[in-house]
């Protein structure tokens, strides 16, 4: 298994990659998780002086032959940042550990099995980084390309693009996903209506569901698919 360390706009110190590396015992998150591939660690500093305790944020990022499965926190230094956010990844491989037992007697496959069981299925990729930005000729109105975007004048947009490839699932898989990577929201291809759809967290343990479909007579500048989350 490897381990990358890399920073986000700030350098990482040749000891704290060994320190990562002591801190993520491979042991122990094997014993957790068999079909773990690669474990990306993405540190990054907030300059904002009114953060400073948490002016530091740790990402680890899991790829396996399973789910990605992402745990991050922040704190006043890397190493605190590390700590907290070990801990958070190694209750996550826990619960999918345990979600994929106690599934096994019931005839269900868990998500780390979907790879051995659905032909075609792919797995996550591409780490999002924004294209360098561009500039407009001499004179003339300045355009920024940020990856499929161009944006013109001086606009505070700020694009971070990812593209993932995945199997159809259910929304019952969709909501287990999304609390393996923590994050408010997921993105996924219902198994049932094969539509692009998003489940959200509401409000305490309340979830929503928005299912997009194409409607060929629709105008082309229609915004109503494209708001926000709520309701």
């Amino acid at each position: 298994m490897d381990i990358v360390v890399k920073g986000r706009k700030t350098e990482v110190p040749e000891r704290f990659r060994k320190h990562v590396a002591e801190k993520l015992k491979l042991e122990k998150i094997q014993k957790l998780d068999g079909k773990v591939i690669s474990l990306d660690v993405e540190v990054s500093k907030e300059p904002n002086p009114r953060q400073a305790d948490r002016s530091d944020r740790v990402e680890i990022t899991l790829h396996s032959r399973g789910p990605v499965i992402r745990a991050e926190a922040a704190a006043a230094d890397p190493y605190a940042a590390l700590d907290l956010a070990t801990g958070k990844l190694e209750a996550r491989l826990r619960k999918n550990n345990e979600k994929r037992h106690n599934r096994r007697g019931s005839g269900r496959i868990s998500a780390a099995e979907v790879v051995d069981t659905v032909p075609g299925v792919a797995q996550l990729n591409g780490n999002g980084d924004v294209v360098p930005e561009g500039s407009g000729a001499a004179g003339s109105v300045p355009t920024t390309k940020m990856g499929s975007l161009e944006v013109q004048g001086e606009g505070p947009l700020v694009v971070r693009e990812k593209t993932h490839v995945a199997a159809a699932m259910t929304l019952d898989q969709a909501l287990y996903e999304m609390e393996l990577v923590g994050h408010d929201f997921y993105l996924f291809v219902d198994a049932e209506t094969k539509e692009p759809s998003v489940v959200y967290r509401r409000h305490a343990y309340d979830y929503g569901v928005i299912h997009l479909t194409t409607d060929p007579l629709a105008e082309t500048d229609a915004g109503g698919a494209g708001g926000a989350l709520g309701g």
